[in-house]
């Protein structure tokens, strides 16, 4: 009798047992099916705005490097600036050689051309009243005339990816035939009392995505005179510059634009 009590009493301790283990373990699995949503929207919160603070910090730290690098004082020079930017390398003209010969002669000629063409009464240039509108007709009229130049070949510079752009710099690339050398050419207009003006006329973008800049090649920019009368333009003389021999300011600047600054509500 006492053996079939004891064996009963078992019995019932091990159900009840049975039936905490099943209450703790569906206790588990109401939890892991129901996660705590407010905890882990505080815990991703937490996250975002640390990772806003890591950011800041490593904006902090940039700006203050740039700031202790005094870039407003140094000068760069255009070789170096150009291969950084482009892994190609800036090569000084050189008159002596023959192929920068030939092309030197073929830009004066043209440039004597254009500008008597563009100087006279009912040129196109003289349709526009801003100087900055006329600089197309001369990056048009020297690319059509170079590039009729026997030997020569000129066109519009291709961005990396093959296409054709019109803006930016440099404006033209002009090519020797016999040597295969390589020539880019800008052309600028310069009023007659300005040269030795101290406004920026030049600049450069180093952006991969416009980049223009696909050869080593010597690098020319033409500053062109003209007269300042608006409407009644008249051009002549000009200077061709060897880039090479220059150096650039770099022009540091934190800005915003009028959308950043006034956002639509």
């Amino acid at each position: 009798m006492t053996s079939r009590k004891e064996s009963s009493a078992r019995n019932a301790a091990i159900i009840i047992v049975g039936i905490l283990l099943a209450m703790i373990a569906w206790g588990f699995y109401r939890g892991a099916s129901r996660p705590d949503s407010r905890r882990i929207a505080e815990m991703e919160q937490a996250s975002q705005e640390q990772a806003v603070r890591d950011a800041n910090q490593r904006d902090v730290a940039l700006v203050r490097q740039l700031i202790g690098e005094n870039l407003d004082e140094r000068r760069f020079q255009f070789a170096t600036v150009m291969n950084a930017a482009s892994d190609k390398l800036v090569l000084p003209l050189g008159p002596a050689q023959p192929s920068h010969r030939r092309v030197l002669d073929a830009i004066n000629a043209s440039l004597t051309r254009a500008t008597e063409v563009l100087s006279r009464e009912g040129s196109p240039a003289r349709e526009h009243r801003r100087i900055n509108e006329v600089s197309r007709h001369f990056e048009d009229a020297l690319q059509r005339d170079l590039d009729a130049t026997e030997g020569l070949s000129c066109s519009i510079p291709t961005t990396r990816e093959g296409k054709e752009q019109r803006s930016g710099y440099p404006d033209l690339r002009v090519v020797d035939e016999a040597s295969g050398d390589v020539f880019y050419l800008d052309p600028k207009l310069v009023e007659e009392d300005s040269w030795d003006s101290s406004f920026r006329t030049f600049y450069f973008e180093p952006k991969k995505e416009n980049l223009k800049i696909n050869d080593d090649a010597v690098h020319l920019l033409v500053g062109i005179g003209h007269d300042g009368k608006s409407g009644e333009w008249t051009f002549g003389p000009w200077k061709v510059v060897d880039l090479s021999k220059i150096t650039l300011r770099l022009k540091p600047e934190f800005q915003a634009s009028n959308r950043d600054l006034y956002p639509k509500e």
